[in-house]
């Protein structure tokens, strides 16, 4: 059996409560330009793995069709669980009936996958601009479809929003499907973990749970859609993800109470994490420790190796999935790496601030983007790698920048414990390719 190996509430190296500004009063560049993001249609692919009996149907062009279909890598034959409802030119001149249109293709698909139990329309750039009320089509498909089918509509469309919001937009539209939950005293409160995860990490985190005799924890979404959480009052929720902004809200309107912690990423993140949530529940802290003891240890072994890669290199972050906080966090204060700037989509102070508090004082924040000053100042600084989006990463590896696809931390399983060197060594090869190349 591993020995008790003590939680650090911070590494050696963190720096003095005396030099870390207060996260409320940080400053943040604030850019409002042209941005370079993927849009939330990209959250389906990560989206229909998990909710195994949901389809998600977007209401969209042939763009949008080749672009689910290329970044999920099914082969035509697969019969996967989302699929595109295409806006031809016939419904952009006014010559068809675009509800009439939706409503045979829903009919159709129903008919033909008895399976489905939530259907989710998936508004787009398209069908946003054609002003087609998805919302209104929802309501009017449940009233013939209930209660075989849950029918469910939000916004995937990249006009306003960077991708991973589409996650935010789904598991907001769900929320109001929540059975509530009891009420009485002697029902205790519950704890609810919010933000998709890979099955495999959300198998790890409820044993880790009941190893600290919870082991009735929820996860949202759910595997399977007929199987919601029950929230209330006495409902402690867990942010798995950064960027449930909208979903957190919603869920504090039915009375649910957030938990401020770090997020899991790495192992101070995961550890804090875990804490935070087992506190809220009534665990004390010995409890925790002696039920993350081994996990912590492999997973302080596993960044061991990884670390001298990684350990006094820089890294400047592009804004594109608002991960970029708390992985910022992991890298500077686990891995060593030293942070030029780190840009996120949008800045939420309040689920960020325990993250916030954790970065080195003096680190250039930016929300936003203006695209074009962010690039000269990355050239500037010459970092070691860049953390970017697609359309940025081979025009900087061409200028003879090493860097690394910001979607791949997000398709990727990262969080937790067992995953953390995983994570590290998504930095590390890059690093590790350009060594090589240059050899």
């Amino acid at each position: 059996m591993s020995p008790v190996i003590p939680i650090q509430s911070a590494p050696s190296a963190a720096p003095s409560a005396c030099s870390t500004p207060n996260p409320s009063t940080r400053p943040v560049l604030r850019e409002r330009g042209q941005r370079e993001v993927f849009c939330g249609l990209t959250g389906i692919i990560w989206l229909h793995r998990k909710i195994q009996d949901a389809f998600f149907l977007v209401v969209g062009s042939r763009t949008c069709a080749h672009l689910v279909q290329s970044a999920a890598g099914v082969m035509i034959f697969a019969e996967p669980r989302f699929a595109t409802a295409i806006i031809d030119d016939r419904d952009l001149a006014g010559l068809a009936d675009a509800n009439e249109e939706l409503d045979r293709v829903v009919t159709r698909l129903l008919e033909r996958r008895p399976d489905i139990k939530t259907l989710f329309l998936v508004g787009s750039c398209p069908s946003e601009v054609i002003k087609l009320d998805l919302s209104r089509a929802a309501q009017r498909l449940s009233r013939q479809f209930t209660p075989a089918v849950r029918i469910l509509n939000y916004s995937g469309s990249g006009i306003e929003t960077t991708f991973t919001q589409g996650e935010d937009a789904c598991l907001a539209s769900l929320v109001p499907c929540l059975p509530a939950a009891a009420t009485g005293l002697e029902d205790g409160a519950s704890l609810l973990v919010v933000g998709a995860l890979p099955d495999v990490v959300e198998d790890q985190f409820a044993r880790l749970f009941a190893a600290m005799g919870l082991p009735r924890v929820q996860f949202m979404p759910p595997r399977r859609s007929t199987e919601l959480p029950a929230i209330g009052p006495q409902t402690r929720f867990l942010m798995a993800q950064p960027f449930l902004a909208d979903t957190a809200r919603a869920l504090e309107d039915r009375g649910a109470q957030r938990i401020a912690a770090p997020f899991p990423f790495g192992v101070e993140g995961t550890t804090a994490w875990l804490l935070a949530g087992a506190k809220a529940m009534g665990v004390d802290e010995a409890t925790v420790e002696q039920a993350t003891a081994a996990a912590r240890q492999r997973a302080q072994s596993a960044l061991a190796k990884v670390k001298p890669v990684l350990q006094g290199r820089s890294v400047f972050f592009f804004p594109d999935s608002q991960l970029e906080v708390p992985l910022a966090r992991f890298l500077n204060r686990e891995m060593g790496m030293d942070l030029i700037e780190v840009g996120t989509p949008y800045l939420h102070r309040q689920h960020m601030d325990e993250e916030l508090a954790l970065l080195p004082a003096g680190v250039q924040l930016s929300e936003g983007q203006d695209v074009e000053r962010q690039l000269d100042r990355c050239r500037s600084a010459r970092p070691d790698i860049v953390v970017c989006g697609l359309g940025l990463a081979n025009p900087l590896e061409m200028e003879g920048m090493t860097t690394k696809w910001a979607i791949e931390l997000v398709f990727s399983p990262v969080h937790g414990y067992d995953q953390a060197a995983d994570l590290a060594q998504l930095f590390a090869r890059p690093l590790d390719r350009r060594q090589r190349l240059a050899a």
